[in-house]
């Protein structure tokens, strides 16, 4: 490994022998300078110096002022201060300067090595202790897995692979990214036995989690009857992994009172979950309550139009006395600055439904953008770009504003997405859903070991559009796709962000209770 380069500026550098001596012995190469002119002469001059020591007082240009120069060309290049003393004021002005450290002389030599250390090797430590932690880690997370879950251990182990992919991606250790995504893809394909095994038993009133039809029913209504306005902001499509990347920007203003889950009924899709906790209803209890507002697949016209009529009917069913109920579907960037004109009227509301679709429509966008593939590639780049969106939304802005008086915010999603990557042929007729998680239809012939197949759709709580309908649902990172044009299809949505389907992603959903900081 190549030597850390280092420049040391210090008119007394005559003084600091003792020092360069042991930072020479320790494997570091350190140029030295005498003023603050010099020192950005030699930074213009050679570009692989990795860090800079700089003395406060030096002769023609301070130290404060060749470290704003310094900053002002290599905003990156990490930069130590050397001072004579910790005065208030000085020390502010370097911290708002980004000075990386600071140390107090007569400078001891460990101290140098400690500050080196967490500058320069700071990374690599963590990394390399990340690795390790995970390597011990892996086997008990196979153990846990090959033990027989239930639904709630499920839950638990899903938590801990995420903050494992969280963690791995914030110590770039990227040597582990393989080991890691094996044993999450084999997480995936033992909880989609799980499901196989017991999802039909759930709809038969046997234990079992919370689903999406239960969902306001068991954890909305409660906070409800404390009488304090209710702010129910639903993220379509949002994982488990993209909450803990929002948390701590939310976390400024809001306290978590509660991290909870609910697991979405299957098809894990828009139509089918979020229609189910609106309504209080599985799919099949809608259409018979409410035919004329349900729409099969293969049924032309919009599948959500009816959502506030659902809420409100159900709000009606559950709470005895009259609630003062506001609905509110994001769909665009002029109905987002229109909520966040009006935020604070909510306030006057017994419940506010928010449905944001912003992080759906980017998973579809990204599925039919070549720009948008570049930028969310894989788990993490998506993470990254929902964050980045978050932190610039009418929605967290909105959000700041409501945080300054008294409510309880509530942040859940309707389902989650898995990037999909193992192709799945399917033969059906063209009356067949188009979805590539899952197809209802007639007659379909598919791969029995990359799905779920329900062949009556009372069964699973969902309608049958006639009398032959079967639902096939996709389990792990499998896709569905036609004969026809197979390596066209293949090409366009290998690698994309898809729902529908049966996967740990998808299914275990967060539900997070929170109240403002105030």
């Amino acid at each position: 490994m190549s030597k850390v380069r280092i420049l040391w500026a210090d008119d007394e550098i005559d003084l600091l022998k003792p020092q360069l001596f042991f930072l020479e012995k320790k494997g570091y190469d350190v140029s030295t300078v005498t003023n603050g002119h010099d020192a950005l002469d030699l930074l213009e001059k050679d570009q692989s110096v990795e860090v800079v020591f700089l003395d406060e007082s030096m002769p023609g240009i301070s130290g404060l002022e060749t470290l704003s120069q310094i900053k002002s060309k290599y905003a990156h290049l990490p930069v130590v201060l050397i001072t004579k003393n910790e005065a208030e004021n000085l020390m502010e002005e370097a911290i708002g300067s980004q000075i990386d450290d600071y140390l107090i002389k007569p400078v001891n030599p460990n101290q140098i090595l400690l500050t080196l250390k967490k500058i320069i090797d700071n990374k690599r430590l963590v990394s390399e202790k990340t690795a390790t932690d995970y390597q011990m880690a892996f086997r008990q997370l196979h153990m846990e897995m090959s033990s027989g879950l239930d639904y709630k251990t499920w839950v638990e182990f899903y938590k801990s692979i995420i903050e494992w992919e969280l963690r791995i991606d914030s110590s770039d250790a990227n040597h582990m990214d393989e080991i890691f995504h094996n044993q999450k893809s084999e997480a995936n394909r033992e909880f989609s036995k799980f499901i196989e095994k017991n999802y039909q038993s759930w709809h038969k009133d046997e234990e079992g989690p919370i689903m999406s039809h239960q969902l306001i029913k068991d954890k909305l209504i409660d906070d409800l009857e404390e009488k304090v306005p209710t702010i129910f902001l639903l993220l379509d499509n949002l994982r488990y992994d993209q909450w803990k990347v929002l948390e701590p920007i939310i976390n400024d203003r809001y306290r978590v009172l509660e991290e909870d889950y609910f697991y979405s009924i299957l098809p894990t899709c828009t139509q089918y979950s979020r229609n189910a906790i609106f309504s209080g209803l599985t799919p099949k209890g809608i259409q018979e309550y409410y035919p004329d507002k349900w729409l099969n697949d293969n049924e032309p016209g919009g599948k959500n139009k009816h959502e506030e009529f659902f809420v409100k009917e159900q709000m009606d069913r559950l709470v005895k006395r009259d609630l003062k109920i506001q609905y509110f579907k994001i769909l665009n960037t002029e109905h987002a600055k229109n909520l966040n004109d009006k935020i604070l009227n909510t306030l006057n509301n017994d419940l506010t439904v928010i449905v944001y679709n912003f992080i759906d429509t980017l998973s579809h966008a990204r599925t039919e953008m070549e720009v948008l593939k570049e930028l969310a590639g894989d788990e993490k780049a998506y993470r990254s770009l929902t964050k980045s969106w978050f932190l610039n939304s009418p929605l967290w802005n909105a959000l700041q504003k409501l945080s300054e008086h008294k409510h309880k915010l509530v942040i859940t999603t309707d389902h989650g997405t898995i990037r999909v990557n193992s192709p799945s042929k399917i033969i059906a007729d063209r009356d067949t859903t188009t979805n590539l998680r899952y197809k209802v239809g007639k007659n379909l012939k598919y791969k029995g070991s990359d799905v779920l197949a329900v062949e009556d759709p009372h069964n699973c709580g969902l309608p049958r559009p006639n009398l032959s309908s079967t639902f096939v649902f996709a389990k792990d990172d499998s896709f569905f796709l036609y004969p026809n044009n197979y390596n066209k299809f293949l090409g366009m949505y290998k690698n994309t962000f898809q729902h529908g389907g049966i996967s740990l992603e998808e299914i275990i959903c967060p539900y997070v209770k929170l109240d403002p900081k105030i």
